[in-house]
């Protein structure tokens, strides 16, 4: 068994909760996020003998949660009238969970599970499941529209290409967050798909569009937003979004996991997400490749824990990773970065942009002003929108490279990783 950890927690408790990768039989070819279309890739189906193999690798694991892992039912308060409608609360944790589109299991393990997984030959790799958090805003702060656009939609030189037609349109973007406001004037006309999950990764059923908080609300409003007391707010403002509810509280990262395996079933071309586990820990590399063998952008913020720190998944290679600037093209102090010894781009994030003072949607109404690398993400993933609107049949490979090699040096930071998206990003690439 390659994971250190799970050792130590059979060793300790006698069970581990674990991410189990299966083989690629549920991946579209190889090689698909770099020469096939996003579009084509979004849609390519789960192969019968990929779920025949995952169904079979489900049946290794234990068949109930342990007691002192929670395994009695879980009583919470769900976050909305259709969550207690849905029968949600009290509902016990699934053991062990198979998502045939990430082509992972999800759940619990014994000693004798964790031998059968070691020997079944569709089992890739296995993996410690750690939980993520959300990248919380290192400031909130009231705000009022004063201008007809964000700075940061300025920095980003977005109202010249939405006088060249690139809007978002018709393009779905996936994010996962707090949820977001149904109700606001500058979102409720972008809604395409909401989902919540409920503390157990449970789908509910009829739940209206809401924030759990303002953090969803906020990044929301930052990638398609239209306007708000007049100030237009959102980079890509008739995209369409697919918003799910997956955090914060309960399984987190079964919340997640079951998040992305309804952003895959969107068919969405870019996935924002703010979230992560501080350092460097793999496991979640293998569903960061699935999204992008799926046509899926993932834009993810790198943490606001400073220079030297990072978080995963936002520090893959695999990732799009987004740092912060503020109105002067400055990074923050707050914005992590990092330089690993990988050959792959070891400089981490692979850009920046407007995360500082940034104002977008509240809840409940208006503006607020937020400022971390989760403001900033959104930003990068609704240029992105209108860079696959341009170019519907861009791979994932063609727009992140369209969006990396067109940004502009910061002078006074260090090259290949500081740069800001501006108005000269995109010449030429529709």
């Amino acid at each position: 068994m390659a994971d250190p950890t799970i050792e130590r927690y059979l060793d300790n408790f006698g069970f581990d909760q674990v991410i189990a990768v299966l083989d690629d039989k549920a991946a579209p070819p190889a090689g698909a996020a770099t020469s096939m279309s996003a579009k084509t890739a979004a849609k390519t189906p789960v192969k019968s003998e990929a779920k025949k193999s995952g169904k079979e690798v489900l049946g290794l694991f234990m068949s109930d949660v342990p007691e002192s892992a929670g395994g009695a039912a879980v009583s919470f308060k769900p976050t909305s009238k259709a969550g207690a409608r849905s029968g949600s609360v009290g509902t016990i944790t699934p053991a062990a969970r198979y998502f045939p589109l990430l082509g992972i299991v999800l759940g619990y393990i014994d000693r004798n599970a964790a031998r059968e997984l070691d020997k079944h030959g569709d089992v890739k790799e296995l993996h410690h499941a750690y939980q993520p958090s959300l990248i919380r805003p290192v400031e909130v702060a009231a705000a009022k529209a004063t201008t007809k656009t964000t700075w940061g939609l300025r920095k980003l030189g977005i109202e010249a290409l939405w006088k060249e037609g690139l809007t978002g349109k018709d393009v779905a973007v996936g994010h996962l967050d707090t949820g977001v406001d149904g109700k606001h004037a500058a979102l409720k006309s972008r809604i395409a798909a909401f989902m919540e999950f409920d503390f157990q990764g449970n789908r509910v059923p009829g739940s209206s569009p809401h924030d759990t908080a303002e953090h969803g609300t906020h990044t929301a409003g930052t990638i398609c937003g239209g306007k708000s007391g007049g100030l237009s707010i959102g980079v890509a403002p008739q995209a369409e979004l697919h918003s799910g509810l997956v955090i914060e509280g309960g399984d987190v990262l079964l919340r997640i996991l079951a998040g992305m395996e309804w952003i895959l079933e969107q068919h969405v071309r870019v996935l924002s997400m703010s979230l992560g586990l501080r350092g460097f820990t793999p496991f979640f590399l293998a569903v960061t490749q699935r999204l992008r063998d799926r046509g899926v952008l993932p834009a993810f913020a790198i943490g606001n824990e400073g220079v030297g720190s990072s978080r995963s998944p936002g520090n893959y290679a695999e990732a799009l990773s987004v740092g912060a600037i503020d109105k002067d093209s400055r990074v923050p102090d707050f914005s992590s970065s990092i330089t690993f010894a990988r050959p792959v781009e070891p400089n981490q994030p692979n850009v920046v942009a407007p995360g500082v003072d940034v104002i977008s949607a509240k809840p409940g109404g208006g503006v607020q002003s937020m400022s971390g690398t989760s403001m900033a993400t959104p930003h990068v993933a609704g240029v992105a929108a209108l860079l696959f609107q341009a170019k519907p049949d861009a791979s994932v490979a063609q727009v992140e490279e369209a969006i990396q090699t067109t940004c502009t040096q910061l002078p006074s930071e260090t090259e290949s990783f500081v740069a800001f998206l501006n108005k000269r990003d995109h010449e030429g690439y529709h």
